[in-house]
């Protein structure tokens, strides 16, 4: 039976000085993916237990946990504060009935490679594989499978969470639930008891979101932490639910039109849904589909990327799709006749896109690898480009929207990213999970105004957005962007943004952990909470 109550305890194990960094020998961890510059920080620990973890929060006057440091928001970015990087806590546990213990700097590359062995697969791994377990919970990451499998909070069934005050919470699915006025109450092996309020907006109801602290009527406790960036507690050790590893095949194609890439994505997503609700062994069932458009493949051109994965990418093409289908228990050879492959074959010929389909069968793991590599060449082109432009012109950085809409609505949304971009003579390119609604429009800056007026327009495009019945943040999280907790306020209002400061407040009264994430610093506040 489930409780609003929670009781901490205090960790486990001795609370030895941790491995640390300071002065120039911090400078490797200053910058995260975001390549947000002015990053800086004193010192960089490196604790291997929670006991460890409890020690630098107590002694540090302010703390930044980090992973893999893979963050696109600047959430990984330290400005002052301690960084503590759970790098050395990667200790993978044991597999018993379709659950994994492991702790929070465990990379998701290294537990594939363990669940692979044992034939079995953990489902919302977002693209990066080098990102951290911890990580990809702090932000409820989301992948290319999120069509059939949902995002990271749907596959968590337990948290280790360390406070801010060294105290410690396990916490497991089901156990604690908001009491039905809206409230947790954790009580401290102090015996102080802090109150907790549950947020009264309304989320958007769309597969993903990365948008600030979840609020829904009796929500559980897990679902607090996950999704919070690591403002309210630091995530040492999760449970993570797991399935059997499906057999799939790996299909590219490419489409002379957008439009026609969109239908073809909309036909799988219907066809999939349609095996799914019969359980048909023999149907079509698509886990993801990824859309890249005409000026991604342009990119994959200019870098030679086609020719390096033995894909053709011929000049004037509209968009191209990279589809995951998985087969049924027994699909035959390449499907057999009215297997899975048989209707792919028939629905993408109504479509005249199977004379452009490329497949990686199951077997064929380096053939699927360089198909993969293709899209992931994409992101990695714009920050080159980025990157290689902040050599001349500093105030260069990352500007892109990570939204999401309903699947009915995306064309729309596809159509207000193209006039905002051109509307201000912006270079762009649009790829992501298109089986989701979930887009990333990117401007590819040639001058620092193009930022400037990049930003402008991701902001219009959030209006938008919501407009359109999405979230503006859907898996990449907020971070220290200033667009993107812009976006965040204009998404549940200043209203929204103080309820979740009172939920900070409550577990983390001195504003101690990664201040700055998810919103502004308060006025008149140091990080240790005392008015100056």
């Amino acid at each position: 039976m489930s409780s609003h109550r929670v009781r901490a305890r205090s960790p486990h194990g001795e609370p030895r000085p941790s491995s640390r960094l300071a002065g120039d020998a911090c400078l490797s961890h200053v910058k995260d993916a975001a390549q947000t510059p002015g990053g800086h920080t004193p010192v960089v620990a490196f604790p291997a237990s929670e006991a460890e973890v409890a020690l630098i929060l107590r002694e540090a006057p302010a703390t930044l946990p980090v992973g893999a440091q893979s963050s696109l928001t600047g959430g990984a970015t330290p400005f002052g504060e301690w960084v503590l990087s759970l790098a050395r806590m990667d200790r993978l546990g044991p597999v018993h009935d379709l659950r994994v213990e492991v702790e929070a700097g465990v990379p998701l590359l290294a537990l594939e490679v363990e669940l692979h062995d044992r034939g079995l697969f953990y489902p919302p791994v977002p693209t990066f594989r080098g990102a951290f377990v911890g990580g990809t919970a702090s932000t409820n990451a989301a992948g290319a499978a999120t069509f059939k499998y949902g995002s990271t909070r749907d596959w968590v069934d337990a948290l280790t969470v360390v406070l801010a005050s060294g105290d410690v919470l396990d916490l497991e699915r089901g156990e604690c639930r908001a009491h039905p006025d809206g409230h947790f109450e954790v009580e401290l092996p102090s015996g102080e008891v802090r109150r907790v309020p549950v947020p009264t907006y309304t989320m958007p109801k769309v597969p993903k979101r990365s948008a600030g602290y979840h609020a829904e009527p009796r929500m559980d406790l897990v679902d607090l932490f996950v999704g919070s960036e690591g403002t309210l507690g630091v995530i040492t050790r999760l449970r993570l639910r797991l399935i059997r590893e499906p057999r799939s095949v790996l299909g590219f194609m490419t489409f002379p039109r957008e439009s026609s890439a969109l239908e073809a994505a909309s036909r799988l997503r219907h066809a999939s849904k349609t095996t799914w609700a019969a359980r048909d062994p023999s149907g079509i069932d698509v886990a993801s589909i990824e859309f890249l458009d005409s000026r991604c493949l342009e990119l994959l051109r200019e870098d030679q990327k086609d020719v390096e994965n033995g894909i053709p990418l011929p000049e004037g093409l509209g968009a191209a799709l990279l589809f995951d289908l998985e087969l049924g228990p027994d699909p035959g050879p390449l499907g057999g006749s009215e297997g899975p492959l048989d209707r792919l074959a028939g629905l993408l010929e109504d479509l005249g896109a199977l004379d452009s389909l490329r497949m990686a069968a199951p077997e064929e793991r380096r053939r699927s690898e360089s198909m993969k590599a293709l899209r992931e060449a994409v992101p990695v082109a714009v920050n080159h480009r980025i990157a290689a432009l902040q050599r001349s012109h500093p105030g260069v950085q990352k500007t892109a929207a990570d939204m999401i809409v309903p699947f009915e609505r995306l064309s729309e949304a596809i159509a207000v990213y193209r006039e905002g971009f051109r509307r201000r003579g912006l270079d762009h390119a649009l790829w992501g999970h298109v089986s989701d609604g979930n887009i990333h429009a990117n401007v590819i800056p040639r001058f620092e105004a193009d930022v400037r007026a990049g930003e402008e327009a991701i902001l219009e495009f959030g209006d938008a957005i919501v407009r359109l019945g999405g979230c503006p943040l859907s898996e990449h999280g907020v971070g220290r962007s200033r667009v993107k907790q812009e976006l965040l306020r204009r998404l549940y209002g200043d209203a929204g943004i103080r309820e979740m400061r009172r939920v900070k407040a409550a577990l983390d009264p001195s504003l101690k952990l990664s201040p700055g994430v998810l919103f502004p610093k308060e006025e008149g506040r140091h990080p240790t909470g005392m008015s100056r």
